[in-house]
């Protein structure tokens, strides 16, 4: 089936503040040596899918920049092709207003390619997906539309929106957070939840956003199009958990999906990686997460104690302490430091004999020697922005290289 790749990055990422200060969410480093991004893009990619259009909309230069420099944007034939999309405003002096309104205002794009199936994905969750596992789900069922979507436990399901399905996987219904969430047929002690990534047959996509998509302020496949036409088109549930992805270790935990969009989530997710058993393990050669490169001299690490970290090429760290710590390209850290659960992102410089605990840092800053960041709320707050469940987070300093 020829697959045409949307992936929606134009969020603004408003609760993960201040790394979206200057970037939208989607442009976001992490782990080290990756930004958010890269996950889908590995997805599409590994699944071969290799035409992707990549929407974008809010605070997007540092996006684009990104894609340019670490992602081909041609291959050898026509449609083989990474493209970042701004708004056109073809319907209107109006930017996208939700997933299914900039979709519609690239249409055009869509239809020039002439695909059998276009794959419209979220750029902001942390996972690793099969996509051709989701399109033979989607073929075998002959469904008009197919949506992607994780079980989640009854308990915790109030906090998502939920697809109500029958035995075969048809969705009946939608309930956005619901109080008392309906379980799965035959499974009560479970619920799907949405991840807010689907695939459309071509012909339904094109009708639906003719029929469904009028005047109103907000148009959006999860909220809006999808709980209308769920009745007329053969619209059915993917069960990610059920995907059998190559190269997964046994103590991971299987078909991990994370929506990283608060601070703690985005901090709790990176925790994930780490230890002898992490619940996401990166070195995957069957299905690598692909990101950019920098080149640099390798890690040089001098008389220090290091538990549980990732340290990225580029890196000097001269006789400290690190436990539980993301340290990014090019950052150095002086003599007689301690670092614990950290997130250091590239390009920063830490001196002698300071001390961080729980601290997320953005790219480029410089810290003055024996700076303590992390052990004293209230002296942190008069500084440095505070997550409500603790987390110090210092936002982006000034760059000293050009990458």
């Amino acid at each position: 089936m020829k697959t045409l790749g949307i992936i929606m990055a134009g969020g603004k990422g408003e609760r993960l503040y201040p790394l979206t200060k200057e970037r939208s969410k989607p442009a976001v480093p992490f782990a080290g040596k990756y930004r958010i991004i890269d996950f889908v893009m590995s997805n599409f990619v590994n699944s071969g899918i290799h035409a992707n259009y990549i929407l974008v909309q809010y605070l997007s230069q540092s996006l684009i920049e990104y894609i340019r420099s670490n992602w081909v944007l041609t291959g050898l034939t026509k449609e083989q092709f990474i493209t970042i999309v701004p708004p056109q405003m073809r319907l209107g002096e109006m930017w996208y207003r939700g997933t299914a309104d900039a979709v519609k205002q690239n249409l055009n794009l869509i239809s020039d390619f002439s695909p059998d199936l276009v794959a419209i994905f979220g750029a902001d969750h942390i996972y690793r997906m099969d996509i051709r596992q989701m399109i033979k789900f989607h073929v075998e069922n002959k469904a008009d539309v197919t949506i992607s979507a994780i079980t989640v436990p009854i308990k915790q399901a109030s906090r998502f929106g939920t697809i109500l399905v029958d035995q075969k996987n048809r969705v009946i219904g939608f309930e956005e957070k619901p109080k008392n969430p309906k379980p799965l047929p035959g499974n009560p002690n479970m619920a799907y939840a949405s991840m807010g990534n689907y695939i459309f047959s071509y012909d339904t996509l094109v009708k639906v956003l003719h029929e469904e998509t009028g005047n109103e302020e907000a148009i959006d496949f999860g909220k809006t199009i999808l709980p209308s036409i769920h009745k007329r088109y053969r619209v059915f549930a993917y069960n990610f958990s059920s995907q059998n992805l190559p190269g997964v270790k046994p103590y991971e935990e299987k078909n991990y999906w994370r929506d990283v969009g608060t601070i703690e989530s985005f901090w709790k997710s990176h925790m994930d990686m780490l230890g002898p058993k992490p619940l996401l393990d990166l070195n995957n050669k069957h299905w690598p997460i692909h990101c950019s490169q920098h080149h640099s001299a390798p890690a040089k690490i001098i008389e220090s104690n290091l538990q549980d970290c990732m340290v990225c090429d580029g890196s000097v760290i001269n006789q400290s302490s690190l436990k539980r710590c993301f340290i990014s390209s090019e950052v150095i850290i002086h003599e007689k430091c301690q670092l614990e659960d950290c997130i250091i992102m590239d390009g920063c410089e830490i001196k002698a004999g300071s001390k961080l605990k729980k601290v997320i840092i953005d790219r480029f800053n410089t810290f003055e020697p024996k700076t303590v960041i992390g052990y004293d709320p209230e002296k942190d707050a008069q500084n440095y922005y505070i997550d409500p469940d603790g987390i110090v987070v210092i936002p982006r300093g000034i760059s000293k290289w050009q990458w």
